[in-house]
């Protein structure tokens, strides 16, 4: 196994270990080898990324930026250098930026919503915790919970049907997208998938489902 390229995670992106012992010319394979079979992994993500291990002049560090790029899809926002007075600076250049991101695309919540809680928001929303029974979520765009589902959710609050929710476990007691509701029945919930895993909500023809959160779903979602 090469480990001459090491990715590991930080606190603001990865630290990528380069191994100080090869050539160049072996290490940018090896890097090429790495982030290729990690491409799925990061997807789409915004990253800082820092080097260690080995000592890049700028040239370098261009080629070991460029290779990145073209066998993924990470979106490196910065570099952070060892120096901790830059660090800080490059830090609050990544915040900024993803606060950005946020602004344009949505916001978040952190924390769980419970019973008696009412969470509006303008835009998309994504929830860093659970949606407890009789919490509810109301949204003009989707509604992402990084959390158990189990209160009532309204994505799409200005009509877009085109909405959807999605859960990390979906449990909901009601769901509304734009103007289509689903709601138990029985005082139980709309699901009736009995594994806990990632799952979407979404209108179809005037009616809402609920399906597994797959690759071949999710192409067909208009956001």
């Amino acid at each position: 196994m090469n480990n001459s390229v090491v990715i590991k995670g930080s606190k603001h992106g990865i630290v990528v270990v380069l191994d100080d012992s090869v050539s160049f010319d072996e290490l940018k394979e090896a890097l090429k080898d790495k982030f290729s079979s990690a491409s799925k992994f990061f997807d789409k993500a915004n990253m800082a990324i820092s080097f260690e291990g080995r000592k890049l002049d700028g040239e370098q560090e261009r080629e070991v930026l460029d290779i990145i790029s073209e066998v993924s899809d990470i979106n490196i926002v910065c570099v952070i250098d060892s120096d901790e007075f830059k660090e800080a600076c490059f830090k609050k250049a990544v915040e900024e930026k993803l606060d950005d991101i946020a602004a344009h695309t949505g916001q978040f919540y952190k924390g769980t919503l419970r019973s008696g809680q009412i969470l509006e928001s303008e835009s998309s929303i994504i929830i860093l915790g659970d949606v407890n029974p009789g919490g509810k979520v109301i949204a003009k765009g989707n509604v992402v919970v990084l959390g158990t589902l189990k209160g009532n959710i309204y994505a799409g609050a200005d009509g877009n049907e085109d909405a959807f929710v999605v859960a990390i476990d979906m449990d909901p007691m009601q769901i509304k997208i734009g103007d289509v509701i689903a709601r138990c029945s029985d005082g139980g919930s709309i699901s009736k998938a009995k594994t806990h895993e990632p799952r979407i909500a979404y209108v179809d023809e005037g009616s809402i489902y609920i399906e597994k959160l797959e690759r071949d779903v999710l192409a067909d979602i208009r956001i």
